[in-house]
């Protein structure tokens, strides 16, 4: 396929990086001197007709709703690049961590503490909110009612004013996110703990859609890894130190991780 006459592109991942992915948008838009057009979803990813129906050319996406698609229509979308942020913890490679946290007045210190408590997650298509505390639970052997409640609150962002307002004990936050919150509003620091991280996993990926074909999806990708200075400005912003190449492959162990927990009965958390 020869260069499309418009990008559109779609961000399943937390609304406060949207001013990022706008960034990115219209970096392609100056590079390949076409419209663009991007929107925040209010959908599951594997519900949202414009992904299965193959509508959409770019996503900023997890990495479990995109190995679970992947397993449905191997052949729609296809890992290109993923983000490095700058902080030491990510040690220089595309990866985040699933977040523990806690309200700072709890007493709450430990993973063991949190039985019998209430738990708030994003939604339970979520790799760093759902699937790696599932699989915490797995490996400690603790059992899927391991928490006493467990509330589904439909975003990172309102889970962490969860815990914060004392409506929840805790929540598994993506890394990244957290920090991004943190910056935005650095008065919350003051009213949350993390008291452990799973992980290193995986980051999300930019994908794109395979229809756009092999030679501008090598476009894309180059384009991305040498950004120019207005998007590097806005990635010193974001704290994204680069983006490095990835391919779909990276993201298969999410999507065994995933069909593991099913299949030993844990289907879901709080049952």
């Amino acid at each position: 396929m020869n260069k499309p006459e418009k990008l559109r592109l779609v961000s399943y991942l937390a609304p406060n990086m949207f001013w990022f992915y706008e960034a990115v948008a219209a970096y392609l838009g100056r590079v390949f001197n076409l419209e663009t057009h991007i929107l925040q979803s209010d959908y599951d990813p594997l519900e949202d007709l414009v992904l299965l129906e193959d509508k959409l050319d770019i996503a900023f996406i997890c990495g479990l709703p995109f190995i679970r698609l992947s397993q449905i229509a191997s052949n729609q979308l296809v890992a290109i690049v993923a983000p490095v942020m700058q902080a030491s913890r990510y040690q220089n490679s595309p990866v985040y961590f699933s977040d523990i946290i806690v309200n700072a007045d709890s007493g709450i210190k430990t993973f063991d503490d949190l039985a019998g408590k209430t738990l708030c997650y994003n939604d339970p298509g979520s790799n760093s909110g759902y699937n790696l505390l599932r699989q915490r639970l797995i490996e400690s052997g603790h059992p899927s009612s391991f928490f006493g409640k467990v509330i589904q609150s439909g975003s990172h962002q309102r889970s962490i004013r969860m815990v914060i307002d004392k409506l929840a004990d805790c929540s598994a936050i993506d890394s990244t996110v957290l920090e991004q919150e943190l910056r935005d509003y650095p008065e919350l620091s003051n009213h949350l703990q993390v008291i452990e991280s799973i992980g290193p996993c995986p980051m999300p990926p930019v994908v794109a859609a395979e229809r756009l074909g092999r030679a501008f999806i090598n476009q894309l990708n180059s384009a991305l890894l040498q950004p120019d200075t207005e998007l590097q400005s806005a990635m010193n912003r974001a704290q994204i130190r680069r983006y490095v190449s990835v391919s779909s492959s990276n993201y298969v162990p999410i999507g065994i991780m995933y069909d593991t927990a099913i299949r030993s009965g844990y289907e879901s958390i709080g049952t």
